[in-house]
């Protein structure tokens, strides 16, 4: 198959209502979204085994996620530099070889797993999962934008929710998948532990690889700037897109802060005392209400006639209310399903507005949090794990709505955005230090500030200075 022209992304002379809608490259782009989820969880897994195989504390087991996460900001922040001052590095290459380029990165950082096992070498599996963070940075910078271009800009939102809720499912199965492999499947007696990584990590640069190469040879519209969008500091001269990444700052910090206390806050008297195992399995409705709220997004957001969008949003819920009551019990689906029942109520009244979703979404999980600061038992629990369900459109509308109007400058403003990823470096330790202060129930002070932020960009954070936009600007 042949590769088509470069098109514009961005036409001042066509509106965005125009743009044609691609329906077979967003469904390859769906299959990537799923793929780095899947793989990003599998850092949960990798903590325990090389803490056990390595003989570590758990400060040391935890530069697993340093390595990675430190990844994204390092290479956002590299890409920023590089468009400064040379020009956006995408507007040349075109989202789509962006795509390649990750997917290649992340092949070989994954494939590095193999002589790091055989010198049993943490420093190595460290420098490799920093490999893999770059390729992964560099693919949220060409994809996340490269899906909301994909069609009209004003179902962007949708686009992303969907591929989004995608990435959710990799991340809910993953832990799953891979600690049957990791502690069992490839686990054996007088061998290293470490060895037990080698195989799904060469199976992962495999995965990565024919995906580069079916982005490479498959059909696929191959976006690039025509505008030059010069040099200097481009994006960051549009507050829009600056309180974006204060808002992407707060957003991943404060999912990633409440996942994170989660296990411990179940684990306190005052909730009953569960243990850590037991409540380990809780964090399933917390992840998985992200899954769920983003699917319910995508049709809220979509261009699909009003009575299939209503009854949609309705019948996800529901279908995520059986499963529950058949894996869980009636009883925990009972206590869900309070939230399940508000959910789809928010989204209606969020009238399919990214701006207004965000706002709502945040002001219900204030209340979430203050309601579980302040009571005990199945209240206080069910509270907290429910906040999943309203971070689920968070991601995607701050980011389409950061990028929104930005032409040329889309592929810079999205390294900015992934560079504020940071958010959740830095967030979940400050609640940690809040939780040692004054306990960790009072601790979700934290998140709640973060959605607070959040809740502001939606009711104006998002417009700032955009009357100063003008089409290629």
């Amino acid at each position: 198959m042949t590769n088509p022209d470069p098109i514009p992304a961005v036409s001042p002379a066509r509106a965005p209502e125009a743009a044609p809608t691609y329906r077979g490259p967003f469904a390859l782009m769906t299959i990537l979204f799923f793929m780095w989820g899947f793989m990003t969880v599998w850092n949960d897994i990798l903590i325990p085994r090389f803490k056990e195989a390595f003989t570590l504390n758990y400060f040391q087991a935890m530069l697993v996620q340093f390595a990675f996460f430190g990844a994204y900001a390092v290479g956002a922040l590299a890409y920023y530099v590089v468009s400064m001052v040379w020009g956006d590095p995408i507007n040349r290459i075109g989202y789509r070889n962006g795509v390649i380029i990750g997917l290649l990165i992340a092949a070989g950082g994954s494939a590095l797993f193999y002589p790091a096992a055989a010198l049993v070498s943490y420093p190595f599996f460290l420098l490799d999962l920093f490999i893999v963070g770059l390729g992964f940075a560099m693919l949220q910078i060409a994809a996340n934008p490269y899906v909301t271009i994909l069609g009209p800009e004003r179902t962007a939102s949708s686009r992303l929710n969907l591929s989004q809720a995608f990435n959710s499912f990799g991340t809910t199965i993953g832990p799953i998948i891979g600690g049957w492999l990791i502690f069992t499947v490839f686990t054996r007696p007088h061998i290293h532990g470490a060895d037990a990584v080698k195989i799904p990590y060469l199976c992962f640069a495999l995965v990565f690889a024919l995906l580069a190469g079916l982005f490479r040879f498959a059909h696929l519209p191959d976006f690039a700037n025509a505008e030059n969008p010069g040099r200097g500091w481009g994006a960051l001269r549009h507050p829009h897109t600056v309180l974006g990444m204060l808002a992407i700052f707060m957003y991943v910090g404060g999912e990633v802060a409440v996942g994170s206390a989660i296990v411990n806050f179940l684990g306190t008297p005052r909730l009953g005392g569960i243990s850590h195992e037991a409540a380990s399995g809780f964090l399933a409705y917390y992840w998985g209400g992200l899954m769920i709220g983003r699917f319910m997004g995508a049709f809220a957001l979509s261009d699909l006639r009003r009575w299939i969008k209503r009854g949609l949003i309705l019948v996800v819920p529901a279908v995520a209310f059986g499963v529950i009551v058949l894996v869980a019990g009636p009883a925990n689906a009972r206590h869900y399903g309070v939230f399940l029942v508000l959910l789809p109520v928010t989204f209606l009244l969020g009238a399919a507005s990214p701006h207004r979703m965000l706002a709502l979404f945040s002001a219900v999980n204030i209340v979430l949090l203050a309601t579980g600061m302040l009571t005990a038992g199945a209240v206080a629990q069910w509270t907290i794990l429910a906040v999943g369900l309203f971070c689920s459109v968070m991601w995607s509308n701050i980011f389409s709505l950061a990028i929104e109007g930005l032409g040329p400058l889309k592929s810079q403003a999205s390294s900015l955005l992934v560079m504020a990823i940071l958010g959740g470096a830095v967030l979940p330790p400050l609640q940690g230090a809040v939780a040692d202060r004054f306990g960790i129930q009072q601790s979700f002070i934290v998140p709640m500030i973060a959605f607070a932020f959040i809740a502001f960009y939606g009711l104006y954070g998002y417009r700032a200075g955009r009357k100063v936009l003008a089409p290629g600007a």
